[in-house]
């Protein structure tokens, strides 16, 4: 009985993972991004890398990371997958290129026993309660939405010239939207405009685009917007922070003020355009506690350790990184 006992004990481990007799002196993580040029994943990749030298001082077991870029193919993601494998990678974490067709990355992943930690684009639901050892990191998309909404109606309540620029009695606006089929793209764009209508913000939609989350993109949209619809626009609602900055360049190409544009990621760039007032507001979220997120479960798994309790995963599964509204002072003046 106490033999049973015994082993009973070790078997609970976290990432259900089977106890290795000799303790680990030092760990390989491949990571796969899906476009290292993404602005907001380059915030991400700096605090990973930053986190798993901080856990490798802290601890004194080694952590190699191998960071490859997918280019936005998953083809290419598919086969770094598997090289990962073949490397010997004890846990990986995956960006996925699509979240709709991570079948064959988990496929392969079950099938070496590597676990999968997630992030920042959410595979389907299905995908994720196929097995016991794929966690995921990132923000609920639509509190990221209600937060975007909620900036323009705290504004507009307490200084509606602010929003309604020209004093019609309507808020005229354009939709900045990332990928097509991107889970957040779409629930961002549904619920910030939700979130106006509820706040009783009279908004009406002058047109919108799907600029794939690329300042460059979304400058050129912007810039023809502002061509068919001249003093017009009013308010630019963006899907994330990169594509904000788009439509402020065309704004100052044009010389045109005053246009309230808000994002979503306070990345970097965002946060500068904040602090000068180009930006209106950006939702952000604690990026320390993703980046750190992401690594403390990756080396749990990788270790074959329970799961960190300061990371609390809903459905065992989920981590919801925590966000907040940021805006510019300029535009909480009265």
């Amino acid at each position: 009985m106490l033999l049973l006992c015994a082993l009973a004990s070790i078997l609970l481990t976290s990432c259900q993972g089977v106890h290795k007799e000799e303790e680990k002196t030092s760990i390989r993580i491949g990571i796969s991004l899906y476009r290292g040029d993404d602005t907001f994943i380059n915030n991400i990749r700096g605090i990973i890398e930053e986190k798993a030298k901080e856990y490798e001082r802290e601890s004194g077991i080694k952590v190699t990371l191998d960071i490859q870029d997918a280019k936005g193919s998953q083809n290419t993601q598919n086969n770094q997958v598997e090289r990962f494998i073949s490397l010997g990678c004890d846990v990986l974490c995956i960006n996925p290129v699509d979240r709709m067709d991570t079948s064959l990355i988990i496929d392969k992943a079950m099938t070496a026993g590597v676990p999968v930690v997630f992030f920042n684009r959410q595979p389907v639901e299905e995908d994720m309660n196929r097995w016991d050892k794929l966690y995921y990191v990132g923000v609920d998309a639509k509190e990221t939405a209600v937060l975007q909404g909620e900036m323009v109606v705290d504004l507009y309540r307490k200084k509606p010239e602010a929003v309604d620029l020209n004093g019609d009695g309507v808020v005229s606006y354009v939709m900045l939207e990332g990928e097509t089929s991107h889970q957040d793209s779409l629930i961002r764009t549904e619920w910030s405009v939700q979130t106006l209508k509820d706040g009783r913000v009279p908004i009406e939609k002058i047109t919108g685009g799907i600029a794939n989350w690329e300042r460059s993109q979304a400058s050129a949209l912007m810039e023809q917007w502002l061509a068919d619809y001249p003093d017009t626009i009013e308010l630019v609602i963006s899907n994330n922070d990169d594509m904000a900055l788009g439509a402020i360049d065309a704004l100052e190409r044009a010389e045109i003020k005053g246009v309230n544009v808000i994002g979503i990621d306070g990345t970097t760039p965002g946060l500068e355009a904040l602090e000068s007032g180009k930006l209106m507001g950006t939702v952000s979220a604690n990026k320390e506690l993703y980046g750190s997120a992401i690594i403390k479960l990756a080396v749990s798994c990788a270790l074959q350790e329970e799961l960190p309790e300061e990371y609390p995963l809903s459905d065992g599964i989920y981590f919801w990184t925590p966000q907040e509204i940021l805006v510019t002072k300029i535009k909480e003046n009265p």
